[in-house]
């Protein structure tokens, strides 16, 4: 009798262990499909104003890009196949803050990368997107256009672009299209790759090793120069 109890137990327990399971994955997967919902939101956002914003110009009615309110902060949200854990769980707290109004949407096609761009690399706008990294140039500026993002978050697909490969920001102005033309690692306290350029250039940054517990030592750096062989460049 005892030993027929005590399988009975055991199952009950393994039952209960499976449905707990369950339960948190169905949650896990709510909170993923809300977060993909919001991302694509802000980037909806973005290109509703853009489209609005380009139309009054067509009128003579456009605020210069440089005053416009969207200019002042970002909003958002992604594939989280990649992340991390923990920045998956950061990502779904910032939700409950607000963040200023999208300004642009940084795109990597051959990453699959799509994300909304914040005038700010605060750690909340990062949760959300990328951010524009502090004192550097906006993308209706000319020079070098600096966007930060987290290792274990939208930027973990950088490890798998290449010298080439082509970058576009969506802004206010329309689409400017990059190509990628060189790749490496540094140290954090090597912040020439920040320093002003005389052409319009991204620079992006995020923490090196992409796979790394704790404060990641380095730098990893992706730069992309203005595509001249663009008939339609702005």
């Amino acid at each position: 009798m005892p030993m027929a109890l005590g399988t009975r137990t055991i199952k009950a327990l393994e039952f209960c262990s499976y449905a707990a399971g369950a339960a948190l994955f169905g949650f896990f997967a709510v909170q993923l499909a809300q977060g993909e919902v919001e991302r694509q939101s802000g980037i909806s956002q973005f290109h509703n104003f853009a489209q609005a914003t380009q139309t009054d110009a067509a009128v003579g009615d456009a605020t210069p890009a440089g005053d416009h309110p969207a200019f002042a902060i970002g909003d958002s949200t992604p594939d989280t196949a990649l992340w991390a854990p923990g920045r998956i769980a950061d990502y779904q707290a910032s939700l409950k803050a607000d963040l200023p109004p999208v300004i642009g949407v940084l795109e990597l096609p051959s990453v699959g990368l799509s994300v909304p761009l914040y005038p700010t690399d605060s750690e909340l706008a990062m949760d959300r997107g990328a951010g524009i990294i502090d004192g550097m140039a906006y993308p209706h500026e000319g020079g070098n256009i600096g966007i930060a993002g987290h290792r274990d978050g939208y930027f973990r697909v950088l490890k798998d672009v290449k010298v080439g490969d082509a970058l576009t920001l969506e802004t206010l102005e329309g689409p400017k299209q990059f190509r990628i033309d060189n790749i490496r690692v540094v140290e954090i306290e090597d912040t020439d790759v920040l320093e002003d350029t005389d052409d319009q250039t991204v620079t992006l940054v995020t923490c090196y090793p992409f796979y790394f517990v704790g404060h990641a030592p380095q730098r990893y750096i992706v730069t992309a120069s203005l595509d001249t062989t663009n008939v339609n460049q702005q």
